[in-house]
């Protein structure tokens, strides 16, 4: 598989989310809040899974089932943005332990766990890693 401009977009907002994520979280944990830094890094993390959903829909491959040039992974797109969504909705209604379990489990589920899959030796990046490693 070559690198196209959406793979490109794609993996680079989604290792960025995956550094900042982390902070957003920790901004908020502890006797000392910074809700500042919360606020400025919640933006930024949820700006790049925007953009990490939004340029996976233009990528293809793969193996396994399909749709069209859709994959089983790609039912990941509407689950996070919808999380995200429901983050919101959270927020909006002042229900601050509702937007943290959401937002906690999105980075779990669409940074932790996706990134776990990203790095079997049959995908694009996982193959990058482990071949650069001389694992395969």
């Amino acid at each position: 598989m070559q690198i196209t401009a959406a793979i490109a977009i794609h993996m680079a907002a989604a290792l960025a989310a995956v550094a900042i994520g982390p902070i957003a979280l920790w901004a908020r944990q502890g006797a000392t809040q910074r809700p500042r830094i919360h606020r400025a890094a919640g933006y930024a993390w949820v700006t790049l899974m925007v953009a990490t959903a939004v340029s996976a829909i233009f990528i293809s491959g793969g193996g396994g089932p399909r749709l069209g040039s859709f994959g089983v992974i790609h039912l990941l797109i509407p689950v996070t943005l919808g999380m995200l969504v429901m983050a919101f909705v959270y927020l909006a209604r002042r229900n601050v332990v509702g937007h943290r379990k959401m937002m906690q489990r999105t980075y779990i589920g669409a940074c932790v766990v996706a990134g776990v899959f990203t790095l079997l030796p049959g995908r694009f990046l996982g193959h990058t890693v482990w071949s650069a490693l001389g694992l395969i």
